[in-house]
């Protein structure tokens, strides 16, 4: 046999074509080097598949047994790092077909009746991403559970909450990092409903418009798990968009990209935190690093380098929606691309996900079973800060609205009070109460309860506000919810 039929004969489709494809068109058309990840997938998806074919009497039962044989070799090969992946063979798909081939003979050219690589693809990605999701649901928990930590550490500190930038009143630190568990518990929801639309069969629907091979595609998706919360089978219905569509893998990116921004957004407050001017906070010095030329910095790369990833998942979702805005019905080759931005943002979005949940609430000792490191948090700097900004305005205008004052001209007149402390560079609650009196009578010496930081946090006793009860009821709510 010459060179050429043997390169020809290395693609699974070559006995039409008179030449074999170029170098260069191998190098530029193969996914192997990186849709090598989904090999557990596409095993797993083609056991479910054979044992169909048997029971469906499509292969005999010792095909089967071969092909279970075989698999069960080439997972050990690719575990070990002694499978030969092959830039000729294009793809996992191939690659492992080949080598399946290569142990079982006929068998394993029998796998492939009743399929396509168009909807063997697309169920190797959607298996492999339910998996992934799943992890990324565990780690949302563990990054959730910290922040908690820290949040019951702080319920009674006082942090100046701000407004566009400006002090706007007093909350507790507690309730300030119960804000970012809302949001990852969202993250989470939305994780959850995705993960039921990934899982769904394409498989089946071979390369756009279904076989003639008495399938049960049903079966093959209980084998996979890929079932409702009934049990009941969930099956692609239309073969042309089990083939073609990715919306399950915008969709999860879009949910990423969600995801980064709240970690974006946290990241922000640690850097303006942990800031001479602000001093807030200390991260520990295994999230930070050093300057070249500045022996006394202590930069935040961790918080610095999330808020730059997000940027990089973000641009993973506007990849994804504008390889799929001008595809036609079905499988095209563009989508090919869409596995890289989908495995990077996996990844991007894991790691962060890891280092921030350690970041925040420290490492655990194994010694002493506590954790250890996390965020430092200084709560006198935190509550002087509180003390710059006339915090407690809003609570002498309340204070006047229930003494009778309707609140437009409480607000006014706690506008010319303030004025009179800036003035005086005194706060609120420094004023004597003659001073306060000359802006309204009504006010008796129990304004001062009101006043003082401690008093306004107090007394934001609604649902889902800052009094350290509420604080430490939402703390024992998220607890139940995520144990």
């Amino acid at each position: 046999m010459s060179q050429n039929q043997l390169d020809k004969k290395s693609q699974a489709w070559s006995a039409l074509f008179s030449e074999p494809m170029s170098d260069l068109v191998k190098r530029y058309t193969s996914s192997v080097f990186f849709d090598k990840r989904l090999w557990q997938a596409d095993i797993t998806g083609s056991l479910a598949h054979a044992d169909m074919l048997a029971t469906q009497g499509i292969i005999k039962t010792q095909d089967l047994a071969a092909i279970e044989q075989g698999m069960a070799q080439i997972t050990s090969e690719i575990e070990s790092g002694a499978f030969d992946w092959k830039l000729d063979l294009e793809d996992v798909h191939l690659n492992i077909e080949a080598r399946l081939t290569q142990i079982v003979g006929d068998a394993g050219k029998r796998l492939h009746t009743g399929r396509s690589r168009n909807d063997q693809v697309a169920t190797d990605v959607r298996l492999w991403l339910r998996g992934e999701i799943d992890l990324i649901t565990g780690l949302l928990t563990d990054l959730q559970t910290s922040l908690l930590e820290v949040a019951e550490k702080h319920v009674d500190v006082i942090l100046p909450g701000f407004t566009h930038l400006q002090v706007a009143q007093p909350i507790s630190f507690g309730h300030h990092m119960l804000a970012y568990v809302e949001m990852f518990s969202r993250d989470a929801e939305r994780m959850s409903e995705v993960r039921r639309r990934v899982n769904r069969l394409p498989l089946g629907a071979a390369a756009l418009a279904g076989t003639s091979y008495p399938l049960d595609r049903e079966r093959v998706a209980k084998t996979l798990g890929m079932v409702n919360e009934h049990g009941q089978a969930q099956v692609c219905q239309n073969s042309l968009d089990a083939v073609s569509d990715r919306d399950f893998a915008i969709e999860f990116t879009a949910a990423a990209s969600l995801c980064m921004v709240h970690i974006s957004r946290l990241s922000e407050e640690l850097i303006i935190w942990m800031s001479q001017n602000f001093g807030f906070i200390k991260i520990a010095d295994r999230f930070t690093t050093g300057s070249s030329i500045m022996p006394q910095k202590k930069n935040p790369d961790v918080p610095e380098l999330a808020r730059g990833k997000t940027g990089r998942v973000v641009g993973h979702l506007m990849g994804l929606i504008t390889l799929m805005k001008g595809q036609p019905l079905a499988y095209n080759k563009d989508n090919q691309e869409d596995k890289e931005p989908l495995f990077d943002t996996v990844d991007t979005l894991k790691d962060t996900l890891r280092i921030f949940s350690e970041m925040v609430g420290g490492q655990l000792n194994t010694e002493t079973g506590q954790k250890e490191g996390g965020i430092t948090v200084n709560a006198e700097a935190m509550e002087r800060a509180a003390l710059k900004g006339y915090a407690t305005a809003t609570d002498l205008a309340d204070y006047l609205v229930k003494k009778g004052l309707p609140f437009r001209d409480a607000h006014e007149t706690v506008a010319h009070a303030v004025k009179a402390a800036v003035t005086h560079q005194v706060d609120l609650s420094e004023l004597p109460l003659a001073v306060l009196q000359g802006f309204n009578p009504t006010i008796d010496k129990d304004v001062f309860d009101c006043l003082s930081l401690r008093g306004s946090l107090n007394a934001r006793q609604v649902l889902g506000g800052t009094a350290p009860s509420q604080v430490r009821f939402q703390i024992a709510r998220h607890r139940s919810r995520l144990a």
